[in-house]
């Protein structure tokens, strides 16, 4: 495990998550009923109220909260809230089967890249939040390097102009100075920073001199070629006429 940065703790899968209930008979059967869950053999050595129940390759481990009348209680479905989300086939049906159960819910629509997901958010008997979703329409592209430090501080700068920056047009501004910026600097602005490079006149001269150059390497190669075999013809005849 030692040097595996990805993977510090060497975690292979998901096993549960763990709800305190007011009532654990009413989480049995919503999980069950509503989100298809089974119930599963708990350990006998646990020495308070609970169950466990199993599906869609979780758990989901419900305990009894020991004072039910103090647990509070969410009314208002915020889909940024806490939750835990699952796949689902046909989002339309779930939505119709949640209607004929009488559970309020929210319809949610995403965008990235061209693609659209559906999300529908509801709550629990005690108000923790699920999400069921066709999210794996959505390519899982990890981030490295230079684009997660990009979106974690264009992140930054998101939350910074809800918050109540004075100026929340600052980073829009700050790209239009840039690209005005860009403008008269370059080259064929007369109020240009930048002095355009004199490389009209004197760049064909040096792509001419080497062109020369590179004539004459080939013609003095030649020469020394003609001479090279000349000498070895003159060298053949004398040890003829011997």
């Amino acid at each position: 495990m030692k040097g595996n940065t990805g993977n510090p703790l060497g975690l292979t899968s998901l096993n549960h998550i763990s709800l305190v209930c007011t009532s654990i008979e009413e989480s049995i059967d919503f999980y069950k009923n509503v989100l298809g869950f089974v119930s599963v053999r708990r350990p006998g050595s646990f020495n308070f109220n609970g169950a466990w129940l199993f599906g869609h390759g979780i758990g989901i481990h419900l305990l009894q909260s020991e004072d039910p009348e103090k647990s509070p209680k969410k009314t208002e479905i915020n889909p940024k809230d806490n939750h835990i989300s699952f796949q689902c086939e046909s989002i339309d049906a779930v939505e119709k089967k949640l209607t004929e159960m009488v559970i309020q819910y929210v319809r949610n629509l995403v965008e990235e890249g061209g693609i659209y997901v559906d999300q529908l958010f509801f709550h629990d008997p005690d108000g923790f939040m699920v999400e069921i979703c066709n999210c794996d329409k959505l390519p899982v592209i990890p981030l490295v390097g230079e684009m997660a430090r990009v979106v974690e501080e264009e992140g930054k700068t998101r939350n910074k102009d809800k918050e109540g920056d004075p100026n929340p047009n600052k980073n829009e501004n700050n790209f239009n100075e840039h690209e005005n910026k860009k403008d008269s600097d370059s080259p064929g602005n007369p109020e240009s920073s930048q002095q355009p490079e004199q490389v009209t006149e004197n760049s064909g001269q040096n792509a001419e001199n080497k062109i020369q150059k590179e004539k004459d390497k080939r013609r003095n190669k030649k020469k020394k070629l003609i001479r090279m075999l000349r000498t070895r013809n003159k060298g053949s005849k004398k040890k003829l006429m011997e």
